[in-house]
């Protein structure tokens, strides 16, 4: 959707939507958008960044935005383009973007005057509080999963669990990128030309891109945790079912020399003895019965 709004004192934001716009549009040559800002908003693989250009004043800011739609069986991040032109913000959303969009018409339409890097940073943190619902969202899951898995350790749940976990790992990168992308405002030039009212939005962005940040690491952790201690105890697991089969591979074994032994065609005790099957069965059971107890032992011994 295109947006055209009026911030007060001359300033002004416009949103422009890339996916009804075409790439050559006369739209960005009308607001001064050059063909190498208008790749790095058409790339949804572009990271977070900041690019000035000393000739004109103009900032570029690439912002990682949360998906809200999951493509795959993880949530994931696009980039936002957001263009300071002097009095001028220009935005370059598409319709994965959109809702931030229309936060910020609501912030601006409850203000009565904003300026361009005011309604930014405000813009930023929007982007940041709006991944706090997924994240405890993704944490509830996992801990649905983590219940499942406690009662029976299957593929399905732990695929489950993997892509949480592929997921958050998504959602960490982009944090540290746009927290990484505040920390380059702070030490630019620019950051020193802003009022006190624009500091002070800077601010809250910068608390909530390093909370954020902070919640999607811890919440990575843990599930790289969880991934580790399941596939020990899967490989237990695997270690106690391969020395029960073992176990029972050495004790078949004592039955079929015995009666190997018995079945050859040659002379042997109790060839005669009509009741001689009883006492192979009883003498096998016995030498059976003494190596099981054997075995356990260093089994469990292990």
């Amino acid at each position: 959707m295109f947006v055209e709004k009026k911030l007060g004192d001359g300033r002004s934001w416009i949103n422009i939507d890339s996916d009804l716009i075409a790439e050559t549009s006369q739209l960005y040559q009308k607001y001064g958008i050059d063909q190498e800002t208008i790749e790095y908003a058409l790339d949804k693989n572009e990271r977070a960044h900041m690019d000035y250009n000393r000739e004109n004043g103009t900032v570029t800011f690439i912002y990682n935005v949360l998906d809200m739609e999951k493509e795959k069986e993880y949530y994931e991040t696009i980039p936002m383009t957001f263009i300071v032109q002097g009095p001028r913000l220009v935005t370059i959303s598409n319709r994965d973007n959109a809702y931030i969009i229309a936060q910020m018409e609501r912030y601006v339409d409850a203000h009565e005057s904003l300026s361009t890097f005011k309604l930014l940073f405000a813009g930023l943190e929007m982007i940041s509080n709006a991944y706090y619902p997924i994240i405890e969202r993704l944490d509830k899951h996992k801990d649905e999963i983590t219940r499942l898995l406690r009662k029976t350790t299957t593929s399905k749940n732990l695929y489950a669990l993997s892509d949480v976990e592929t997921g958050m790992v998504y959602l960490a990168s982009a944090a540290k990128q746009n927290r990484m992308l505040l920390e380059h405002i702070r030490a630019h030039l620019i950051y020193r030309q802003f009022d006190d009212v624009e500091k002070e939005q800077f601010d809250d962005a910068m608390i909530e891109a390093r909370q954020l940040v902070y919640m999607t690491e811890l919440n990575s952790q843990v599930l790289q945790q969880l991934s580790s201690s399941y596939n020990n105890i899967l490989n237990n697991n695997l270690n106690d079912n391969l020395t029960t089969l073992t176990i029972l591979e050495a004790l078949l074994a004592v039955l079929a020399v015995v009666t190997g032994f018995f079945g050859m065609n040659v002379p042997l005790p109790f060839t005669n003895d009509p009741n001689a099957w009883i006492y192979i069965s009883v003498a096998s059971f016995v030498l059976w019965l003494m190596l099981s107890r054997i075995l356990r032992w260093i089994a469990h011994k292990r």
